[in-house]
């Protein structure tokens, strides 16, 4: 039995807007993340989906402890971190942590790499006597030469210095890593090269990887299950076989749906979106997706539905499998 390495339970986190409801009793809040519940296995890619502004980087966030949440709680390889001090965040980092999305401002561009890898591995304490052997070793493993120690962030193209920013995190060998839109800012042509590479270190390295995506193509490459956001809400969870096969709630169909299709002749089915987003600051009383839901019934306007087992493994909100 597969062991599970991250676990996050009924997980909230609300920014204060500094402005008061129309008759000035509550302060509004911007409902980011809004009872977020799901688990990791060790071991495997777990995507994360949605449309920009869904919650999910803050999700990633809140996981890596990188902001606090508002309520819930998050377990990591059995203990409890929601509430960790500085002491023990400071040991968690070496357990946990992050590839972000755009490389050039991930790197200190006064720094070179050498400086920059040999500031971590001090902090942590790591490879005494042996830290040019470490580098060396990483760089390797991303595919780069020994010789980018002693250049600047510069001098490199985006994808090479993605694959210097893995190799970072791969310095204080981690046992999860959240990947935060890596490949979003690269050109096509390299995208396909960090995602290969990020599930050939995944195997060579055991690593446990949240990536996360509004890209749902990029996310059935690596990922081997997935879960669909929706205004700060899991909407569909599943194996990635099993949803892609068998997608059952209508705003990830309509995500399928603007997948773009190689053959120009192929017949496919267009499912446009129609009606407003509520905003997180002001959410309806039912469904969040109703107002753009082509299958929208009475029940969805009254009553949000919750997160439930439909097939082995595949969890939907919708009121349709009610």
């Amino acid at each position: 039995m597969t062991n599970i390495l991250l676990k996050v339970e009924n997980l909230e986190k609300y920014f204060p807007t500094g402005k008061r409801s129309f008759f000035g009793k509550q302060e509004q809040v911007l409902k980011a993340v809004d009872n977020v519940s799901f688990e990791i296995k060790e071991g495997e890619i777990f995507g994360l989906v949605g449309e920009s502004g869904c919650g999910k980087s803050t999700l990633g966030r809140c996981i890596t402890r990188i902001i606090d949440s508002t309520a819930g709680s998050i377990t990591f390889d059995g203990e409890n971190i929601t509430e960790a001090d500085a002491t023990r965040l400071k040991a968690l980092r070496r357990q946990m942590q992050m590839v972000f999305q755009n490389p050039h401002s991930s790197l200190n561009p006064r720094m070179t790499i050498r400086q920059a890898f040999s500031e971590i591995l001090k902090v942590h304490g790591l490879a005494k006597g042996k830290e040019t052997e470490r580098m060396e070793e990483l760089l390797e493993k991303v595919g780069l030469p020994s010789n980018a120690l002693d250049r600047h962030p510069h001098e490199f193209s985006g994808g090479q210095l993605q694959r210097i920013v893995i190799a970072r995190a791969l310095l204080v060998e981690p046992q999860f890593i959240m990947a935060d839109e890596p490949v979003s800012a690269l050109d096509v042509s390299v995208q396909a090269q960090i995602l290969n590479l990020l599930v050939k270190l995944k195997e060579e390295l055991s690593l446990t990887i949240l990536f996360v995506a509004h890209d749902l193509s990029v996310v059935e490459h690596v990922s081997d299950r997935v879960a669909v956001m929706y205004l700060g809400e899991i909407v569909e969870m599943a194996d990635v076989e099993q949803l892609y096969k068998n997608t059952l709630h209508p705003y990830t169909k309509a995500l399928m749906a603007a997948i773009p299709i190689p053959d120009p002749n192929a017949n496919r089915v267009d499912l446009i979106l129609e009606g407003d987003l509520p905003s997180p600051i002001d959410l309806p009383e039912g469904c969040r997706f109703a107002s753009r839901c082509v299958s929208c019934m009475e029940v969805c306007k009254k009553i949000s539905p919750s997160l439930k087992e439909i097939n082995l493994g595949h969890y939907v909100a919708c009121h349709l499998y009610e």
